[in-house]
């Protein structure tokens, strides 16, 4: 198995244990176009799909362990050596892929106030 019989587009239409008529074509069982048509997925994709997950999972328990860490609910010295490390690597790399600020606030609005020379614009002789 599996014979299969496709349809006009080419498409698996119908998957036979024998040789009939309309399907004489032998694909392996473990073809990825049999086993889309049997509705598994393939393993590729499989693969691909879970190591999405584990990455946003793991996103999500770095986001929880901040938010414990900034609570205080939870101390980084409470973690094991090795889980320290890694968190402190991956907050590394995180850090470094954040864009830096066009401008950090430098306070200036406070020290100069410009509100005083808003006339100043009358006082110019006309062009």
């Amino acid at each position: 198995m599996p014979y299969v019989h496709r349809n006009t587009r080419g498409e698996i239409e119908s998957l036979h244990r024998s040789p009939t008529l309309d399907a004489v074509e032998y694909l392996p069982q473990a073809a990825p176009e049999v086993q889309r048509f049997l509705g598994r997925e393939d393993a590729k994709d499989l693969q691909d799909d879970y190591a999405r997950l584990d990455a946003d999972t793991v996103r999500v328990l770095e986001d929880l362990l901040d938010v414990l860490l900034d609570k205080g609910l939870v101390r980084i010295t409470d973690l094991p050596p090795a889980a320290q490390a890694k968190y402190f690597a991956r907050k590394e790399l995180r850090d470094r892929q954040k864009p830096p600020a066009a401008f950090a606030a430098s306070g200036f609005i406070d020290i100069i106030d410009d509100s005083a020379f808003a006339g100043l614009s009358s006082a110019l002789p006309p062009k």
